[in-house]
This record gives C-alpha cells, structure tokens and sequence, in this order.
C-alpha cells in the first residue's frame, strides 16, 4: 500500500516481512501499522515492501525503486544478518533508521548501517514496549475451529479426505475469520494437545463455530451449543452425515459438493441463525434421543 501526503521525500518501510523468505508474524504487522498510522497521521508519503509469499501482488523489494526513496525505516524483529546489511547497500543514498527492533550485536553491520536506531532491546538504554502493543487494530471477527482429518483409510475408494481438507483450508484463507486448528485426538505427553475430554470441550466452549469433516468434531461442537459446519469427506455420505441427521443438524455439505460460496453461506448461517438455534434447544446430555434442531430450521440458508 502506498499514501500521498504533503511532506517531503517518500520512505519505503520495511521489515521481516518484506524478505522473499522471510515471514510476517501477528506482532511485526501490528508494529508496522502503528509505524504507518504516525506517517499518515502527519501526512508522509510512504510504501511498504512485502514478501511476495505472504502478501503477492503487493509492492516487493526487487520492485522498489531505491531513487524514488529519501528514507528507509526497518520496523520489528532482530537486526542481524546479511538480508537486513543488503538493504544498507541497496539504499545506500538514503537515510535508514530502524525502530522497534532488538539488537543481538550492536558491532553487526546489519546494526550499525542505521543511521538512527530505535531499538527495543539490546542496549545500554532502557528498553522500550513493543510498537505492537499500542497498534491500530481492525474489528474482531469470528473465531472458527478447524478440526479435519485425512485419515480413516477403511473408507478405501470412497476417500475423498485429502480433496475436502484442500478446498476447507483454501476457502479459510480467503474468509475473514481466526481459524484455530484442533484435534479431536488426546495425547497426554505433548503438551500442544488436549489430554483429556475436558479440556478439548473447555476449547470448544470458547468457539463461535467449528468447521470439521470428522464425526466427533461434529457431536461435540453441538454438545457446547458451538454451531458446526460438517463436511462429509466419504463419497456418497457416511457417519458425518448420519449424525447429522440423527441430530437434526441441518450445516452439512458433502465432500463431492464443496465450493466457496456453500462453505460461505453455511457457515454465515452457523454464526447467526444456527448459533440463535443451538441456545434454545435442549441440553445435549439431557438423555433425549429426540434430534436438537427437529425442523432442520427451515431448511438452513437459501442456495
């Protein structure tokens, strides 16, 4: 993104997040847009260099015009190494000032390129909170847990679990949510995995929806009243879909069937009416055999 402002020279910014192999984390983001409001709050003219992995079609560096520059501004993340000395080459008319940042040897050429450095760690200065920290931010949006399996290999020629985990995954990364992926599977010696039922159901409380093709994924989503978006992954239906059904639970596509605009009507439907429908309806473990949603609510969203 580029802006036009009444100050002087423009300055490109740049960071880990404008390296070709470099990576964009939440906090470098969130400390470039507090970077980008203070230009545009006093009206300078900038651009940003980003990875042509993580963000293609934007403006990269070997696109940058080093003329068109006055300054270069490295925001977050260590100073260190030949990726960050190569800009001092590259930019070398320009004045480089570097903020945000952690210095692991102030004698690295990478440190000592800068013409200024705003550092927040490393120095004989006290250190400073992060620019994350006090960053511009956008709306909350819905946080979605993606629990898929490409297992269940009983299944044979029915398997359609690899195609259907494809099309989810790529639909999430264009659908404006926070997908958290899960495992139904327990596992009491990593820590990075639920141990008991517990605590799996504790993760699942905190959902606003959950978009699985496994069966459990499914059943327990409904028992925290978190509306599931099921994907059957066997050609032809198999258990996702007769639970389904013996739930009453209408949000169910079937592998052979996936495509953007009925994964995005569903799980529209999941976080407004579904979710309504789920607080009304009885308790799961009540004992009733009777289906949570008997109407099938109408049908769900309209095609």
């Amino acid at each position: 993104m580029a802006t036009t402002g009444r100050g002087g020279g423009r300055t490109l910014i740049t960071g880990w997040f404008s390296f070709p192999d470099g990576e964009a984390t939440a906090g470098d983001v969130l400390a470039l847009n507090r970077v980008r409001a203070v230009f545009e709050d006093r009206g300078l003219p900038y651009d940003v260099a980003w990875s042509p992995g993580f963000a293609p079609g934007e403006l990269g560096l070997d696109q940058a015009v080093p003329e068109a520059y006055e300054r270069l501004v490295f925001v977050c993340g260590p100073l260190h190494g030949p990726q960050v000395a190569a800009l001092h080459r590259t930019f070398a008319h320009c004045r480089r000032v570097a903020v945000g940042t952690s210095v692991i040897d102030p004698h690295d050429p990478a440190v000592t390129g800068f013409h200024r450095l705003l550092p927040r760690d490393g120095t004989t200065a006290p250190p400073r909170q992060d620019l994350s920290l006090r960053a511009p931010r956008g709306p909350a949006v819905p946080v979605v847990g993606v629990i898929l399996t490409e297992g269940q290999h009983e299944y044979g020629g029915r398997r359609l679990h690899a195609e259907a985990a494809r099309a989810v995954t790529s639909w999430l990364a264009a659908r404006t949510c926070a997908p958290v992926p899960l495992e139904t599977r327990l596992d009491r010696t990593d820590g990075r995995l639920c141990g008991t039922p517990e605590q799996l159901l504790s993760v699942l409380e905190r959902l606003d929806a959950v978009v699985t093709d496994r069966l459990h994924g499914l059943v327990l989503a409904l028992r925290c009243r978190v509306p599931p978006l099921a994907i059957d992954p066997v050609r032809g239906g198999a258990k996702v879909t007769a639970q389904a059904r013996a739930c009453g639970w209408p949000a169910l596509l079937p592998a052979e069937r996936l495509d953007a605009p009925a994964l995005d009507r569903w799980l529209d439907w999941c976080l407004t009416r579904g979710r309504a429908a789920l607080r009304r309806a009885p308790a799961p473990d009540s004992g009733d055999q009777a289906p949570l949603l008997p109407a099938a609510l109408d049908g769900g969203p309209a095609a």
